[in-house]
């Protein structure tokens, strides 16, 4: 049956290009394979020089020990590896690069130039690798300790490949985002990247914690590297440094997230879900967190063995890292409130001083807060009038001492003991009944209203529910509520949720609900409103399971209907009164939807908008 196939072994060349096909992607993953065999070599300095997308020239030069002359050979051939020997080596590994694949690989689909000097050899060696010839002896030439590798004509041999290239530009941005994946792991690096014989990025090294935020300024942008806060958290062996990005720098796509287990940057659904878990409370619609953080985690807890690519990795406890992490950012991110040392960015990058005109300064803060354009500034300012006018409503929030809380004909008093200011200061006056303006130390605070006092009233329910401890206020009258068949259905069926929230909800009849009792912090709120919108989370969520795992939704949604709204006049005591409760409360520095709280206006930023000092 001669038609039949027979089985045969597969020809080295043939072998090494599917293998390539697992491996070499495109001119970026060459990159990240030489870069990690450097790595692993022990070396501080790289010099990468790129041409063409990488498709013309890749060119990767380290300083780390070199290979030796009779290993240069073995280190095109396939399965060779000086990282692991035996199978046990698997269950911790150390290195980045481990499976001998890579560098045979890359030479079966290019024309490779391989030169090394080992660091106890007083010469190095060179050997060439390119189509189908044959491997020849290494041959002696000038280089210093270390090794040089160069990688042309990628895929020459393989159109095939080649033609699903992208643009050169969009490979060399893939090119661009290995390196600094790179130049993130290890901050004792000195990494130089040249495109087209053009120096495109330079990191020198970081011994500091200046100095690393300088590099993280180059890699993730300023603005980034001035709106993160430091982590360091440790737990049971389980280790975790590096920064994560308030909750005002939140991006529409998940396109500055850096993780790094044991100084390898991986993609893992567990690790992403805990961070995400960890912004729950402060990130608003879509919008995704940015962090660089590293976990050091004993390797036997850890298999790096599941892709080729080496970028996926499995925990032999995933439950123990995912609440780790949660656990670790989230109580970071729970320190973002003026009162809190930890909400000073870790960053002491200064930018310039802006010499921005007034309009361009107001659309800018305009934009901080989501509006597309705003007014340039004319608006009054006035004092508040007697707090006798104004509370025909219950008061926003407890006063405070006078003596506390500085009128207007008192600011002269509040300059005299700075010392004693706290971050927020002392209230001035209102903003078209939206804004708090204050006077503290720097200069001026503006503060929304309603997003900070919403904030407070969230912390104040989730802690109290949490402890079990919802302080509820009957209603002299019962209020009914009309609502649909299916609501009130819902409604009666999940009676337990609405008790558990510190509502008291009966069903009148087919389509009425009667509320007894609500949350004392609500008393004053819309309440029809406010059940409306409960009833409709929890029709929206469906069973009691999923119910629980959203309650802290519903708490947002209560406080929102809690909160002082937009045009109410408030006096300078309850004004105050909400400043030194946004000091005392938790991520009081953002919104339930990640949107700022307030903004500080030093008094250099006020003397630039009057050209003062010119």
């Amino acid at each position: 049956m001669s038609g039949i196939p027979q089985i045969h072994l597969l020809p080295p060349q043939v072998a090494n290009q599917i293998a390539a096909g697992e491996v070499v992607e495109r001119p970026a993953s060459v990159i990240k394979e030489l870069l990690e065999n450097s790595l692993d070599a022990g070396c501080t300095e790289l010099d990468i020089d790129i041409e063409q997308g990488g498709v013309a020239l890749i060119r990767v030069r380290d300083n780390g020990h070199g290979i030796r002359q009779e290993e240069l050979g073995l280190a095109l051939s396939r399965h060779a590896t000086s990282k692991i020997t035996e199978l046990s080596d698997l269950q911790a590994i150390h290195s980045l690069g481990f499976r001998g694949e890579a560098l045979a690989s890359i030479a079966s689909v290019a024309r490779v130039n391989l030169s090394s000097r080992f660091r106890q050899a007083q010469q190095g060696f060179h050997l060439n690798l390119g189509g189908h010839s044959p491997l020849r002896p290494p041959e002696p030439v000038s280089h210093p300790i270390g090794t040089s590798i160069e990688v042309r004509d990628l895929f020459y041999n393989t159109p095939a490949r080649r033609k699903f290239l992208r643009t050169e530009k969009t490979e060399w941005n893939h090119i661009q985002e290995v390196v600094r994946r790179i130049g993130l792991s290890r901050f004792d690096l000195r990494v130089r990247l040249n495109y087209q014989n053009k120096l495109a990025l330079l990191l020198r090294t970081a011994g500091n914690e200046t100095d690393k935020l300088q590099r993280l300024s180059s890699v993730c942008g300023i603005e980034f590297a001035q709106q993160v806060l430091s982590v360091s958290s440790q737990q049971n062996g389980l280790s975790l440094t590096g920064w994560v990005a308030q909750p005002t720098f939140s991006r529409a796509q998940p396109d500055m997230q850096y993780f790094f287990v044991n100084g390898r940057v991986i993609r893992d659904k567990v690790i992403t879900h805990a961070l995400r878990q960890a912004y729950e409370d402060v990130l608003y619609g879509g919008r995704h967190p940015a962090y660089v953080l590293y976990l050091h985690i004993d390797p036997h807890q850890v298999d790096v063995n599941v892709h080729p690519t080496k970028h996926e990795v499995r925990f032999a406890q995933g439950r123990w890292v995912h609440d780790f992490l949660w656990h670790s950012v989230q109580e970071h991110l729970a320190r973002t409130s003026p009162g809190k040392n930890a909400v000073t960015p870790a960053n002491p990058i200064k930018l310039k001083p802006s010499h921005t005109s007034p309009p361009q300064v107001t659309e800018a803060m305009g934009a901080m807060y989501g509006a597309a354009q705003s007014p340039a500034v004319t608006s009054t300012v006035s004092a508040m009038p007697a707090a006798a006018d104004l509370l025909q409503n219950t008061p926003l929030l407890p006063s405070i001492p006078q003596s506390a809380a500085p009128a207007l004909q008192t600011t002269s008093s509040i300059e005299a003991e700075p010392a004693n200011m706290p971050p927020l200061g002392y209230a001035l006056a209102q903003l078209h009944g939206v804004y708090i303006l204050a006077q503290n130390t720097q200069g001026l605070i503006m503060v929304d209203m309603h997003a900070a006092h919403e904030r407070v009233t969230y912390e104040r329910l989730k802690q109290a529910y949490e402890q079990n401890s919802l302080e509820c206020q009957t209603l002299l009258v019962p209020l009914s509520i009309a609502v649909s068949t299916h609501e009130a259905d819902a409604a009666e069926q999940h009676a337990e949720i609405f008790t558990q929230l510190g509502l008291q909800l009966e069903r009148l009849s087919l389509n009425t609900l009667l509320l007894r009792e609500v949350p004392s912090l609500l008393s004053k709120g819309s309440l029809e409103q406010l059940v409306r919108d409960v009833v409709s989370d929890i029709c929206r969520f469906g069973d009691s399971h999923r119910l629980q795992a959203q309650m802290h939704e519903m708490l947002a949604t209560m406080a929102c209907h809690a909160s002082v709204r937009a045009h109410r006049q408030l006096s300078v005591q309850e004004m105050n009164a909400l400043l030194r409760d946004m000091e005392a409360s938790e991520r009081s520095n953002q919104c339930n939807h990640g949107r700022p709280t307030w903004v500080q206006l030093d008094m250099s930023a006020l003397d630039g908008l009057f050209l003062r000092g010119r």
